[in-house]
């Protein structure tokens, strides 16, 4: 057993780097890691999260959630896909292995966790070795959601959707070039 240093860098709009290195067991699983991250960066940890195995240029690979989203039989004999069940150093393929988690599927905040050190002794738990910056507030990100009260009339006050012209939608074409004059007098029953 050995202890990982990874340095978990905040991906934010700051001009100041924020990041952390976490000192962690290579037999840990990833929840446990997870767990750190947020707790060192002073979030609630109480959204949906993922880790992405990732290569060199940062992009994502094999998936590894918070929960099980698998519907059927045919994964059990996959690779474990849940942070509960992965253990760190089954994921470990380089010397400066790097991972993405990405915390809270709609404000999309992204750590960046890369492999910076090992230690011969094993931590008895995750432990935070160096803090650099200030993590703005978990709500400082603005999500990407829209609320109820933004879809108001205002929205189409320069459309007519009653026009007998066409729509945006398409809700007034027809594909056989007829208009509502020409199938008015149509009787379905009538053939």
């Amino acid at each position: 057993m050995a202890g990982l240093k990874f340095r978990v860098l905040l991906d934010s709009e700051q001009q100041d780097k924020v990041f952390r290195d976490i000192l962690i067991s290579d037999s840990d699983n990833f929840e446990t890691f997870y767990k750190a991250i947020i707790s060192a960066f002073r979030f609630q940890g109480d959204q949906m999260a993922s880790f992405y195995i990732s290569n060199d240029d940062w992009d994502k690979g094999h998936e590894i959630s918070l929960m099980d989203l698998s519907y059927d039989d045919d994964s059990i004999d996959a690779v474990p896909t849940v942070m509960k069940k992965a253990i760190l150093k089954d994921f470990i393929e380089e010397p400066d292995q790097k991972i993405i988690l990405v915390y809270d599927f709609l404000r999309m905040w992204i750590f960046l966790a890369e492999l910076v050190g090992y230690e011969q002794e094993d931590p008895s738990e995750p432990t935070v070795v160096l803090a650099m910056g200030m993590a703005p507030p978990e709500d400082s990100k603005i999500a990407d959601i829209i609320e109820d009260e933004d879809l108001s009339a205002s929205m189409y006050e320069d459309e007519d959707l009653d026009d007998e012209d066409d729509d945006d939608f398409g809700f007034n074409d027809y594909e056989d070039g007829l208009s509502d004059e020409d199938i008015s007098g149509y009787d379905s029953y009538d053939y």
